[in-house]
């Protein structure tokens, strides 16, 4: 051992002297220097001047602060700023550093200032044989049966030398002995491996341990080796295979049984002693699935489960178990597991088609879901009864194998029911059993089967006149039960039959919304009501429709102000004169102002009333009829004149209104109220003064030949009747009205609480002063119906006076 240590130094020695002459081979390539170095040289060893090598000036490394840059290198290399020289500052192990690498190279960069300058620098790292070849085991131990035949190799350990190149290379060398020998053999990639070579029988009996060296050298200089002890063991021949009990076992479970439990025991013997006669079980062909579920015990031979058992996964196992014993002598046998379903598992079902939506309209049979109920028990297990709800509506049929078909067996509406929620139910004929439910939602589609229907089928909508044209006046709606397309709807308008006037020119309709626009304005006056027909069509194929009324009733506005029938006013603008005779008493019917209204209801309630008059207690005007009556009895001598203007006004708010001047003259002397004819016609600008002349003279005239008239016919009447009472009333009072027309307004605007009879001329527009007499229970058809009044209540004396009396007035007129 010493003499190797002194071959170790002196090699060592020889290495160092010749990396000290490497150091100085040295060269400078591309700015780059190189060094190489023997690794275990020894601390402060010189690789070379840096300083030099880089071209610096040896005095100026302190001041340029000259230093090596790297975290590896740093540890094993530094620089003497006084000389320039690199040192080796610590100890270097190449197979530290790199490892079984065939070059190793340590780099570093010399840093240095003022100016700035990085160099790099590498340091190659070469071997030295300082690693011994190694065995893995320092015992190897080789068992050889005694009944091995010469020629037999067995495979030893290869060495392993951590140097590299020539250093790594091993030699192996056997101690003598006449046993064995020592044999190689070379791999693929001329690696070689020692194997023991038998040259001689062995013989247990005699000798069952060998120990030889085995001794491996490098080829280093200097060479070191390693040994290892190669223990031999020479075994008894075992020439008895182990024995199972059967050569099949058969055994029976029940799936789901516990994990760990006990599925059976097999056994083996073996003839034997000693180690041929120890006997170890172990599954040698066993599918991946068995080999999850189940295990042996190599010891005892107990089969278990270590996993749960499925009958679903497999119903069946087939496994191989080996016995082995001590000599590796080795027989089988077989297992055969038999797996007992379990009820264990519910029907499943499983949806292959699903129709859905249907139309509503489907026929009875149609089908719906195609279905398929599967069991993943077995027998009874698996047998399974299937049935569903709503079995009013749907059926379940069998199809084929295991596939069952729903059909409908009634008819379906959508509006009614939208969809249908089906829950199969399953239930197989285990004990116990097991159940199962599966609920399909089958949706009903929408077909054009429902109308559009009205809310109302007549509408009525009232609509004031003089309304503004384009504003909405009505809404209409419509509600169809179906969906979608079919539920929308388009409404439109036509003329109810014998309307002569297209509705469009009245009104419009919106064809979605259903409201309706005035297309003009109405007047009550001209229609008060009209009816028309709106129709709602649905967009469906093909559509539907339905129809409603509507009834639009024109609202009644006060837009009509009163119109006065009597007295009528003057073409001239001139007032009209009543002549009362003086005699009359209180309450005696001077005359009666009639006026009409073209509106309605409370727009056309007239009243009547006095907003001018010179003398108020005088008269009296009823608002409710329009009769100016003598509020107070006359002095038989006294004359008055009186000057009123009736207001007659309607009942709206505002309420309108119309008037007309009269003059009132009490007196019983015709010549009396000359003077106011004479004003009337002073009063229009447009005569000539002969034309003046000639009425006064013509006036004149006639008052004189009337006043010898009403002398006569007064004293006859006197004689005939002394209680007849005389007043004027014109007898235009209904000869410009239509009796139709009075017909129509008989609801109190137009009362007439007397009858009256009427004389008049042949012409009816040239009287104007009448006489009054009552009577009894007369028509208003004999009020109008002069003629024939004057034949039944006049006597002629009185036809002859009414006629001239009409004809002066006439006369008058004309020229006035």
């Amino acid at each position: 051992m010493k003499a190797q240590q002194q071959q170790t130094y002196k090699g060592i020695r020889w290495q160092v002297i010749f990396s000290f002459l490497f150091i100085y081979l040295y060269h400078s390539v591309s700015g780059q220097l190189h060094y190489s170095v023997f690794e275990e040289s020894r601390k402060g060893s010189v690789l070379g001047n840096i300083a030099k090598g880089l071209g610096l000036n040896v005095n100026d490394l302190s001041s340029r602060k000259f230093r090596i840059v790297s975290h590896v290198s740093e540890k094993y290399f530094a620089v003497n700023l006084e000389n320039g020289n690199l040192y080796i500052k610590d100890r270097i192990d190449r197979e530290t550093l790199c490892g079984s690498a065939a070059t190793c190279t340590l780099n570093f960069e010399a840093l240095v200032e003022n100016p700035l300058n990085v160099f790099h620098v590498n340091v190659e790292i070469q071997d030295t044989n300082d690693n011994p070849p190694c065995f893995p085991d320092k015992i190897i131990e080789v068992k050889i049966i005694e009944s091995a035949l010469p020629g037999a190799r067995f495979i030893l350990q290869n060495a392993h030398d951590s140097d590299v190149g020539s250093n790594s290379l091993v030699s192996y060398k056997l101690s003598d002995n006449q046993q064995f020998t020592l044999g190689e053999k070379t791999s693929n990639d001329g690696s070689k491996t020692p194997e023991l070579v038998l040259e001689k029988s062995l013989d247990h009996e005699t000798q069952n341990i060998y120990e030889l060296v085995l001794t491996a050298s490098d080829a280093g200089n200097p060479v070191q080796t390693g040994t290892a002890l190669i223990k031999i063991i020479i075994t008894d021949s075992n020439d008895n295979f182990p024995v199972f009990s059967q050569d099949v076992y058969k055994i029976s479970i029940h799936e789901n049984m516990p994990i760990n439990s006990s599925v059976l025991f097999v056994n083996a013997t073996d003839k034997d002693e000693g180690s041929n006669a120890e006997i170890s079980y172990f599954f040698k062909t066993i599918s991946e699935n068995a080999h999850n579920k189940f295990s042996i015990n190599s010891k005892t031979g107990e089969v278990q489960t270590k996993a749960v058992i499925d009958f679903e996964e497999a119903s069946y196992y087939e496994i191989s178990v080996q016995a082995k014993d001590g000599g590796g002598l080795v027989t089988q046998s077989k297992v055969l597991i038999q797996v007992i379903d379990e009820n264990d598992n519910a029907p499943q079902t499983s949806i292959s088609s699903l129709f859905s939506p249907i139309p509503e309209d489907s026929p009875i049979g149609t089908v719906v879901a195609l279905i398929k109920i599967n069991d993943q028990d077995s027998g009874e297990n698996g047998e399974v009864d299937c049935q569903i709800t709503d079995k009013d509506t749907f059926k379940l049929i069998p199809s084929f194998g295991n596939y069952y078909k729903i059909i409908t067996i009634s008819a379906m509406d959508r509006e009614k029911v939208p969809l249908y929620n089906i829950t199969i139910k399953t239930t197989d004929k285990g004990f116990p059993a097991l159940f199962n439910s599966k609920a399909i939602t089958l949706e009903i589609s929408d077909i054009n089967d429902n109308p559009p229907v009205f809310d109302k089928s007549t509408y009525i909508a009232f609509i004031t006149e003089n309304n503004t044209p384009g504003a909405s006046i009505f809404s209409i709606h419509a509600s169809d039960e179906d969906i979608n397309e079919n539920a929308k709807l388009f409404y439109s308008i036509f003329n109810s039959d014998g309307e002569e006037v297209s509705v469009s020119s009245y009104l419009s309709i919106n064809p979605v919304t259903g409201v309706l626009y005035a297309q003009r304005s109405f007047d009550y006056e001209q229609q008060k009501d009209f009816s028309l027909q709106i129709m709602a069509r649905d967009n469906g194929s093909p559509y539907l429709n339905s129809n409603a009324t509507l009834r639009i009733c024109i609202v009644d506005q006060n837009d009509n102000a009163p119109m006065i029938l009597y007295p009528a006013a003057s073409e001239t603008g001139s007032t009209l004169i009543e002549v009362v005779p003086h005699f009359s008493t209180e309450g005696s019917l001077v005359t009666k102002v009639v006026a009409v209204d073209e509106d309605s209801g409370h727009n056309a309630f007239l009243s009547y009333h006095f907003i001018q008059s010179s003398e108020t207690t005088l008269f009296t005007i009823d608002y409710r009829t329009g009769e100016i009556k003598t509020a107070c009895a006359f002095h038989e001598k006294d004359t008055f004149r009186q000057k009123v203007v009736i207001m007659v006004k309607d009942n709206g708010n505002p309420y309108l209104s119309a008037t007309v001047i009269l003059h009132l003259v009490v007196t019983d002397n015709f010549h009396e109220i000359l003077p106011d004819i004479s004003n009337r016609v002073n009063n229009i600008d447009s005569q000539s003064d002969l034309q003046v002349y000639l009425i006064i003279a013509l006036a004149l005239i006639s008052f004189l030949f009337i006043l010898t008239i009403l002398i006569v016919i007064i004293s006859r009447c006197k004689l005939s009747k002394s209680s007849t009472n005389f007043s004027s009333l014109n007898t235009n009072l209904y000869s410009q009205v239509d009796p139709r027309f009075l017909s129509q307004y008989n609801n109190g605007t137009l009362s007439l609480p007397y009858s009256y009879n009427v004389c008049v001329a042949l012409d009816s527009n040239e009287s104007n002063f009448t006489f009054r007499k009552p009577a009894q229970n007369i028509p208003v058809e004999n009020l109008i119906d002069a003629d024939s009044e004057i034949g039944k209540e006049s006597s002629s004396d009185q036809v002859c006076v009414n006629f001239l009396l009409n004809v002066i007035d006439f006369r008058l007129h004309k020229h006035v």
